[in-house]
Parts: structure tokens; C-alpha cells; sequence
């Protein structure tokens, strides 16, 4: 049987004379087809994507009681009403959307009518897959290692605005128990992980076998931690181990994003966020990056770090961490090709930076974090906007050209 992937409400007024399932039948058995399942009254509190399908009109006062129980349990959720064109079906709906808008409720009518909008079935197949995001969201746990670093100072947010506005729980964990971890990693338990990261590089140039082998048992106390706290992505306060460890976290948070456990740098729990966001919406690795030179004229936009998911490079080579020599970073080579470029941010994680863009080349300057690429922007997005209004630092870059389904996702869930 497949899996149930949204629910529905059917309302109906009460002067009926028929049996409400002939009503729109034709609608109520596609959203069954689409996993859809009839959800009665008494199970609103389910966590569960929740439409509201108003078979008639008159049915106003019903629905605005139903989505005043519903926000007992999921204040933040939209409002999705589904009508059709017979029974005063739109009518309603149309008056109970204008009424949720006068007091800043989020809502949207779905109009099913294959007649006039032969898209609209994949329209709400869409939504429903969004919808789907929005509820795993609530369920994410984020291990906060350490604080966020100091020079953070627009991308440390309030612990609640993470939760009340995308979802996911943070969970506090001390840097100094991750220390204790990788100070008792036996050697042993790394040997295959050096090996396979060692083999693949297509050059190993200043670290030294000792300094590998340290930056794999930093991945392998991760790995506990995170089985320990049972949390699905992690933020690590990195430079630490620089300064306590004479080690680094980028091989760690690369292959632990390779191993599908997002895994952000320097304690940034909002590219954190959006990393998460990005994977769940696309089913990729994302990487996490600084913006490190502008070209106005050639609207591009240099982006380079140490470490970056290795799935998403043609080759690696093995260098020195860039800022302070030591350790082991990561220095990508990354294809060329089309990429999507994303910041969160805004006091309350309210505002979005989206735009499309192409890699057009990979860097290797000694001046700047090992990975580096060259990307140019498509769109009315200008390298001027990080200049203007910039969101924060990091920048998150994936494959493939997914604005206007990542920001549909804002508009109905955040913005």
C-alpha cells in the first residue's frame, strides 16, 4: 500500500440532501490516487499535510472552527483550500480565504478544474510535495556544537526563530565533548575512511599522514555524537579544533554531507538551515561557501572554502587548511554547468537571497580558501545585491536551476 502523503478534510453544509461523497466524487477519488487520505474531525491533530476540501457552500463557519483547532497544534501551517465549480464550492472558499488574509493567516485556494487548468492536478501534486518538506522540517534536529563563531554577527540567530519559523529543534552540545571524542578515537576504527580519502586524491600536498589521520578521527567523533544525541544534522564551531587541536573539520563535514547527515561549517546554524531546506527539496549535497571576489562588469562572483561535499567535485587534492596552515583541507574541482545560489537570513529568517547561476570555472589561487569556483549570474541577480542588501557570508551553491520551485516553497510556507 502506499504511503498516506497528505490528508483532507471534506465540508459539507448541512442542508445537504445527499450523501456528501457524491459531491465532486470525481475530485475526491484523484486525491485518493495522489496518497491523499479522508481525515476525520477528530484527527486534525495529526502531523499530517491537512487540506480542507469545501464540497459546498455554506460552509464557512465550519472550516474557520476546523483551522481554529488545527492551530492549537500547527500555529505556522498554511491554510490550503481545495473547491471546484459546482455547489458554491468556490464561493466559499473565496470568502474563507479572504477572512484568513484580513487577520495574517496564510492560505491559498486550490481550483480543481481540468476544464480551465489542465495543470491543476500537478499544481497540488507539488504543493503536496512542499507540503510534505514544510512537516519534515518539524522533525529535524540540529546538534549545535559548540556556538555559533564569533565573527557571526548576522548569522547567529535566536534558537526559537528557527524552530517557530522553519521547524527544526537545535540541540546544544558542548565543543569540548567532541574534543574528549576525537582524543579517543582508536586509530583502528578510521583505517578504511584514511584510506579511501587518501587513494582518491589526485594529490596530497602539504598535510602530513599524522595530520590525515587526525582530521578522519574528528569524522569518526561526529559520527558518535550524532548517534548519541540522535540528531540528523550538525553545525560544528570548527576553528576550535584549529586552535585546541592543531586539526581541522573539513574533511568530517564533507563526507558526513556525502553520507546524507547535513553538516555545516562554524557553528552558522543558518546556512545549517538552508542546507537542510535545499536537501530535502532536491535530494542533494549542497555546498557551503564565501563570497571572495566580485566582477561587476562580468556580473560573476568568485566563491571559495575548505571543504566541500567531495560527491560534488570532479577531483580533490589534499592541502593545508588556508587560514591557518594547518590540518587538512579540501581543494575541489567542480564541473562546469548550471547551479542555484541561496541565502537565508533577515532578523527572524524571514528573507531570502535566490538566483540562478552557471559555474564557469574552478579557481586555485594561494590567496584564498583551497576550493574555489567562478560563477556567473543569470537573471535580473546582480553581485552588487551582496553588496547592497547581503543576507550574511555564506552562500549555499547546488546543482541544477531550482528558484522558482524553492521560492514557490518560501512564498507559501515562510514569506
Amino acid at each position: 500500500m502506499s504511503e498516506i502523503k497528505f490528508g483532507f478534510i471534506p465540508v459539507a453544509s448541512d442542508l445537504m440532501t445527499v450523501n456528501p461523497e457524491e459531491v465532486a466524487n470525481e475530485i475526491w477519488q484523484r486525491l485518493i490516487q495522489l496518497n491523499g487520505r479522508k481525515i476525520e474531525n477528530e484527527s486534525i491533530k495529526d502531523s499530517l499535510p491537512l487540506f480542507y476540501f469545501i464540497l459546498t457552500g455554506g460552509t464557512e463557519q465550519k472550516v474557520l472552527n476546523l483551522i481554529s483547532e488545527r492551530k492549537k497544534y500547527f500555529e505556522n501551517e498554511p491554510v490550503f483550500l481545495i473547491a471546484h465549480p459546482e455547489n458554491n464550492s468556490l464561493a466559499a472558499s473565496i470568502e474563507i480565504l479572504a477572512y484568513l488574509q484580513q487577520n495574517d493567516y496564510k492560505g491559498k485556494i486550490f481550483y480543481l478544474d481540468e476544464n480551465s487548468n489542465k495543470e491543476c492536478f500537478d499544481e497540488l501534486e507539488k504543493t503536496i510535495k512542499h507540503f510534505n518538506v514544510f512537516h519534515q522540517m518539524k522533525k529535524i534536529k540540529i546538534g549545535l556544537i559548540g556556538e555559533p563563531s564569533d565573527w557571526l554577527v548576522a548569522s547567529n540567530p535566536k534558537i526559537d526563530s528557527i524552530k517557530n519559523i522553519w521547524g527544526p529543534e537545535v540541540i546544544n552540545i558542548s565543543i569540548q565533548e567532541l574534543i574528549t571524542e576525537i582524543e579517543n578515537v582508536n586509530e583502528n576504527e578510521t583505517e578504511d575512511d584514511n584510506y579511501t580519502f587518501t587513494k582518491k586524491a589526485t594529490e596530497i600536498k602539504e598535510p602530513s599522514k599524522k595530520e590525515i589521520k587526525n582530521v578522519v578521527k574528528v569524522y569518526a567523533a561526529l559520527k558518535k555524537i550524532i548517534n548519541k544525541y540522535e540528531v540528523n544534522a550538525i553545525s560544528v564551531r570548527c576553528f576550535d579544533l584549529v586552535t585546541q587541536l592543531n586539526t581541522t573539520g573539513c574533511f568530517a563535514l564533507s563526507k558526513l554531507n556525502d553520507d546524507g547527515i547535513i553538516a555545516g561549517c562554524e557553528g552558522d546554524l543558518v546556512s545549517t538551515l538552508g542546507m537542510i531546506w535545499v536537501n530535502m527539496m532536491t535530494d542533494q549535497s549542497v555546498w557551503m561557501a564565501n563570497p571572495a571576489q566580485l566582477d561587476e562588469q562580468n556580473n560573476s562572483i568568485v566563491f571559495a572554502h575548505c571543504t566541500v561535499p567531495i560527491s560534488m567535485t570532479q577531483n580533490y587534492k589534499l592541502r593545508s587548511h588556508f587560514e591557518s596552515g594547518l590540518g587538512v583541507g579540501i581543494q575541489g574541482e567542480l564541473s562546469k554547468g548550471k547551479i542555484t545560489l541561496l541565502r537565508i537570513g533577515g532578523k527572524n529568517l524571514e528573507k531570502i537571497w535566490l538566483t540562478n547561476g552557471e559555474i564557469i570555472e574552478s579557481g586555485n589561487q594561494e590567496n584564498l580558501c583551497r576550493t574555489q569556483v567562478k560563477v556567473k549570474l543569470h537573471g535580473s541577480s546582480k553581485p552588487s545585491d551582496l553588496l547592497t542588501s547581503p543576507l550574511g557570508n555564506h552562500i549555499l551553491i547546488f546543482r541544477g536551476n531550482y528558484t522558482k520551485e524553492l521560492f514557490n516553497w518560501w512564498e507559501n510556507f515562510v514569506g
